[in-house]
Formats: structure tokens, C-alpha cells, sequence
């Protein structure tokens, strides 16, 4: 009998040969796609389980809960045990080293972030703001970034979203200074960014803003006997909240892209990630952020990393990303409508032909445990694409029990590292500071109820100020001059009576006609004919 995995590849399945993944090829990106029931997570822990063995860490979003049991040593049951003998394999069972994380600290470890640190683009991402409200949350990151006086970008007191909510209410109270710099900032505006703000605080995001950090290297570890850390992220209660896990995710990647150094190709990558439900990721994105998706999946391979996206149809992953994409498993769909069709067509065509194999056929007609594969060979080509049988996990498949979760926590490497909280930091002294340093003397602090208000005027200065304000409002004037109109107009006509003069005689005057005090006996005034001031005159109006 034969062994899992050697010469650096990964033995994914067989078909008339072997299917494997080359490690060196681990970076450049793989797609897993397939209907709902048809074995994709038994692929990905297949896949997990092999990098795992070579030493590389891997990161996966667990969203059924079902990828938990690679932490727990597999059964040797029958179907597993024959499927193995076909393969020409010997079945053994095998765990693995995890760590569970979870954004509400529940079923793992929490996972949590700073606001500065997410960035106006994916801030405005999770609350599913448009470009005004985008534009006012930049503003909010420029002026905590001046008040922090390193002018670096990096606003260390910026932590989680009571922070926000200051900031946005500073914003408010000095909307006029503020907005001299940096463009309008109006109430309505705030107050829709704060109502975004307990959207994603009633749904649970706020335990994903604040300290400590996530460090970076707690996920790229192994273990004693070298084997790589598999990560799991507890994401069955996470994906009622979408547009945070996909946040979450691009954060993730985003600052992996900016932290790792550049690498170049390895013999095998320094960390994977495996993004279920990867569709979200994409779902309503802007264009803005679209394009930063693509850079980051094409430019992050030479920082070591390999990003796999696991998802039911092709057609979720934009054409720009799917390109990037060298590494393939499509597991069965079933072209029941016009769009389902469209999305077999669609796979099919991405797969490097094979002369002896009708791919769009066989999409529909794969079994459970059966794939279509294509793997990156040689000089980085695709593979010819071939229907091959998966080979059983060595892990447990299904979930582990609360108990075996419980037990895992308990002997984590990370245990009591990121699990309490640090204490909320108020920004009231660095924007009071900042607030000061712009000599900004008409503007009230009112920030939290700390400090001494700034003298405010009296009331007869602002009602007078008010009733200036209104005054000087466009639409007050315009309406002050068409009374003015009106009533010059009125006076005119009453004094051209009294010497005798009609209205109509005053018109051909001033079309150069004689006649003053003859009587008119010609049609009204039409619309475009204009008086004495310029205002039109219209029939029945004085």
C-alpha cells in the first residue's frame, strides 16, 4: 500500500493517476466549487490535513461547525477503509494541532481589531454606506489622525466603536471648522453613520473592535512534531451578520498583504487560508473594493500566502479574481435552471481540456466524493482536467461535541492571551487637545460631559444671529425681492391711473409705440413679454 503524501505534494485523490497538489504551487490560489451536499468541506480537510502534515499553517472559516473534528483522530469505518483500498492506500487515522477563534469569544478565542486599523473602506463596507456617508467617516479618520499629532496615519486611540460614536459626535459639534477644510458635514449625514452603528452593534459587532490585537504569528505557528497550526474560526453564529464576516475575512487578508514581508516562491507556503461561503466576500461590493480584492489575491502570493475560495457556483467569484485562481476542485452542480446552466458552461470552460473527458457533462453527473481537478504541474501550467475520487480524511468528519471543544480551549498554546478585554479608552482629551491646538473658540466641547464648556453668547446675540442667519437665507432674499417686485409694480400702475395713463399704454411705450392716454384695445400681455422691472408678465397675474 502506498502513503498520503511525499515529494512535496499533497495526494488529493486518484483518477488514472494520482491527483496532487505541489506545495511550491500552494501559493498561487485554488478554487473549491460545488452544490450544497456534494463534498466540498470533506475537500477542504483533505486539503488542511495535507498542509498541515507538510508544516504549512492554515486558516479556515468553519461555517457548519463540521470542519472542528480534523481536531479529533478519524475512524477507520468501512466506506473510508475500502475507499482507501481502491485508492491503493493504507487508512490511518490521524488529529491534528487546532486553535479555535471565534469574533464573539464564544467557541474560540477572540479575534478583535482596532477601528483605525479596519480603514474607512471596509468600515464603510460593513456598515453598507454610500459615498457621502463614506466620504464623512474619511473625514473622521483625518482629523483623529491630526488630533493624534503623529501624522502617520496610524491613530493608536482609535480602538472600537464607542470611540466612533465620539468621534462622529466631535464632528458634529464642529461641522463649521471642520467643514472649511475638509468639505460639508451635516447632521443628517452623522446621524445615518451612527443608525449603522447599531445595526452592527445589535448584531454582535462590537466584539470584534478592540484590544488586545490579533497577533499575526499566533497563526502562523507549529506545533512540536512541526506539523502547522490549522486555525479555525467559529463561523456558524458569525454568518447571520454577512457583511461583518465578510469584513472580518477582507481584514484579514489585508493585513496579512501589508505586515508580511515579500518572499518570492517557496518550496511551500507560509500560511493558507480557506474562505467558505466566499461569495460574500463579493456580494454588493463597490468597484472601489473590488479592485482592491484583485490586488491583494494577485500580489500576496509573493508574500507566501495562498488564498482558496470555497463557494456553491463559479459565477460568485468576479472574473478579474477567478483569473488568479491556478488550483481547482469542482465538485458536482445541477443545471436545473438557465443560470445554473450558465454556471456548468462556465466551469467547464475554465478547466484545461481533456480529449477523453466531456466536462460540462460531467459536472452534472459527479457522484458524493467525486471531482473534477486541475492542479498546477511543471513550469505552473494546469493539468489536464480529470473526474477523480477524493480520498478519505484522516481526521474525524463531523464536529466535534461541547465537551471535546471545551477541552481543546482549555489546552490551547494561546489560552488567556486574548481573552479578556483591555478597558475602553475615551478620545475625550485628544480631540479636547486637538479642538485647543485649532483655536476653534466659537466651538463648544461638550464631549462626553468632561471638562468645562466654552462660553457660549447670550440670548439676545443669538436671536439676532439667528434672525440674520434667516435673512440671509437665498430663498428668503429671492422672496424679499419678488414682494419688492410686486409691490413697486402695484404703486406704478396706481400713479399711472391717477395721471390718467393705462397699464396698456405703458406697454407699447416701452415697445416704442405712441399713444400714452389712448386706451388699449390689443389682446393682453403674453408670457413673453416683460415689464417695467424685468419680472414677466403672465395674464391674471399683478
Amino acid at each position: 500500500m502506498g502513503t498520503l503524501d511525499q515529494d512535496g505534494k499533497i495526494l488529493v485523490g486518484t483518477s488514472r493517476k494520482p491527483e496532487c497538489l505541489s506545495l511550491a504551487f500552494g501559493n498561487r490560489h485554488g478554487l473549491i466549487t460545488g452544490a450544497t451536499g456534494t463534498g466540498k468541506t470533506v475537500t477542504l480537510q483533505v486539503l488542511a490535513e495535507g498542509f498541515s502534515r507538510a508544516g504549512v499553517p492554515v486558516f479556515a472559516a468553519d461555517i457548519k461547525g463540521d470542519l472542528s473534528g480534523v481536531a479529533a483522530r478519524g475512524e477507520a469505518k468501512p466506506a473510508f477503509v475500502e475507499r482507501a483500498k481502491q485508492m491503493g492506500l493504507d487508512y490511518a487515522p490521524d488529529q491534528f494541532p487546532v486553535v479555535f477563534w471565534d469574533l464573539f469569544g464564544e467557541q474560540g478565542h477572540p479575534i478583535r481589531a482596532t477601528v483605525h486599523d479596519l480603514g474607512p473602506l471596509l468600515l464603510a463596507r460593513m456598515l453598507d454606506l454610500n459615498e457621502v456617508q463614506e466620504g464623512v467617516v474619511n473625514i473622521a479618520f483625518k482629523v483623529v489622525d491630526e488630533a493624534d499629532g503623529t501624522a502617520d496615519g496610524v491613530a493608536r486611540d482609535l480602538v472600537d466603536l464607542a470611540n466612533l460614536r465620539e468621534l462622529l459626535a466631535y464632528l458634529g459639534q464642529n461641522a463649521r471648522d471642520i467643514g472649511t477644510r475638509y468639505g460639508n458635514v451635516s447632521a443628517s449625514t452623522i446621524g445615518a453613520v451612527q443608525r449603522q452603528l447599531l445595526v452592527i452593534e445589535n448584531q454582535g459587532g462590537d466584539k470584534f473592535f478592540g484590544l488586545p490585537e490579533l497577533d499575526l504569528a499566533d497563526f502562523m505557528a507549529v506545533d512540536a512534531q512541526g506539523r502547522g497550526r490549522i486555525n479555525i474560526l467559529a463561523a456558524d453564529k458569525l454568518m447571520q451578520s454577512p457583511r461583518l464576516y465578510a469584513t472580518f475575512l477582507l481584514w484579514l487578508i489585508a493585513e496579512l498583504f501589508e505586515r508580511l514581508p515579500e518572499v518570492g516562491d517557496l518550496d511551500k507556503p507560509k500560511l493558507v487560508f480557506f474562505f467558505d461561503e466566499a461569495h460574500l466576500l463579493f456580494n454588493e461590493a463597490p468597484k472601489a473594493l473590488l479592485d482592491r480584492i484583485e490586488q491583494v489575491v494577485r500580489l500576496i502570493r509573493s508574500k507566501g500566502v495562498g488564498i482558496y475560495f470555497v463557494t456553491q457556483n463559479p459565477l460568485d467569484v468576479p472574473d478579474t479574481v477567478l483569473a488568479q485562481l491556478g488550483n481547482r476542485v469542482q465538485h458536482a452542480l445541477r443545471a436545473f435552471t438557465p443560470r445554473d446552466q450558465k454556471a456548468v458552461r462556465a466551469a467547464a470552460e475554465t478547466f484545461r481540456p481533456n480529449p477523453q473527458l466531456d466536462t460540462a457533462q460531467a459536472i452534472t453527473e459527479l457522484g458524493k466524493g467525486e471531482a473534477l481537478v486541475s492542479f498546477l504541474e511543471g513550469n505552473g501550467t494546469p493539468s489536464m482536467v480529470e473526474r477523480t475520487m477524493i480520498r478519505p480524511p484522516s481526521a474525524r468528519v463531523g464536529p466535534l461535541t461541547a465537551p471535546e471543544r471545551q477541552a481543546a480551549l482549555a489546552a490551547s498554546p494561546l489560552r488567556g492571551r486574548y481573552d479578556r478585554l483591555e478597558p475602553h479608552r475615551p478620545l475625550t482629551d485628544l480631540l479636547a487637545g486637538s479642538a485647543a491646538a485649532g483655536g476653534d473658540a466659537d466651538a463648544g466641547s461638550g464631549r462626553g460631559g468632561a471638562g468645562a464648556p466654552a462660553e457660549q453668547p447670550g440670548l439676545g446675540t443669538r436671536i439676532l444671529g439667528g434672525i440674520g442667519a434667516f435673512l440671509s437665507h437665498p430663498a428668503v432674499r429671492q422672496f424679499g425681492r419678488s414682494v419688492a417686485a410686486v409691490v413697486a409694480r402695484t404703486a406704478t400702475q396706481e400713479a399711472m391711473k391717477r395721471m390718467g395713463m393705462s397699464t396698456s399704454a405703458r406697454r407699447r411705450s416701452s415697445r416704442g409705440d405712441s399713444g400714452y392716454g389712448l386706451l388699449d384695445t390689443g389682446a393682453a400681455a403674453g408670457p413673453s413679454e416683460r415689464g417695467l422691472f424685468g419680472n414677466p408678465q403672465r395674464p391674471g397675474r399683478r
